[in-house]
C-alpha cells in the first residue's frame, strides 16, 4: 500500500469467508449493498472471473436507472481476493471514467469472529486519490462496508 496513491477501509465481518465471497459474487446480494441506501443498485454483469464485466446502474428512486460502473475484474481468487478496475471497461476498451480511474483490491482473511475485510483502492496519481478522499471515499466506501457486513451477518 501507497499512502500517496492508495485509500483503504478494513472491517471485521461476522460472518465466513465464503458468505461473504457470495456477497460479492451473487449478483442478488451484491445488489443490496453496493451503493450507499437509499440509492438501489441494479447489476447488469457480474462475471467473478479474470476478465469478466462488472456492470451496474444506479437509482435515487428506484425507477430511472443510470450507469454507475462499467470495469473488468483483473483477478479473482475464490473466497480470497477480487481486483476490479474502472480504467478498463467490461468489454476491454481503455477508459477516462470520471471522477476517478481506479484499481480496487478487496481482500478476504480467516478472523476469530468471522473476516477480516479489507478495501485497498489504487489510484494513478496523488492528485485522483485527493480528489476520491475529498468527495467522501470514507464515507461511501464506509458506509457499503457496513451494507455488505449486514447482508453477509444476516
Amino acid at each position: 500500500m501507497n499512502p500517496d496513491l492508495d485509500l483503504t477501509i478494513e472491517r471485521v465481518i461476522r460472518a465466513p469467508r465464503a458468505t461473504v465471497w457470495k456477497a460479492w459474487t451473487d449478483p442478488e446480494r451484491f445488489a443490496k449493498w453496493f451503493l450507499p441506501a437509499p440509492m438501489v443498485c441494479r447489476v447488469d454483469r457480474l462475471e467473478a472471473h479474470a476478465g469478466g464485466g462488472l456492470v451496474t446502474r444506479m437509482s435515487e428512486d428506484g425507477v430511472r436507472f443510470v450507469p454507475h460502473i462499467d470495469a473488468s475484474f483483473l483477478l479473482v481468487e475464490e473466497n480470497t481476493r477480487i481486483v476490479y478496475t474502472n480504467a478498463i471497461d467490461s468489454s476491454w476498451r481503455p477508459m477516462n471514467p470520471e471522477p476517478v480511474a481506479l484499481t480496487a483490491e478487496i481482500i478476504l482473511r480467516d478472523h476469530p469472529d468471522g473476516t477480516d475485510y479489507q478495501a485497498i483502492v489504487r489510484h494513478g496519481d496523488p492528485a485522483s486519490r485527493a480528489r476520491h478522499e475529498e468527495m467522501g471515499f470514507f464515507e461511501g466506501w464506509g458506509t457499503v462496508t457496513k451494507q455488505l457486513a449486514e447482508v453477509a451477518e444476516q
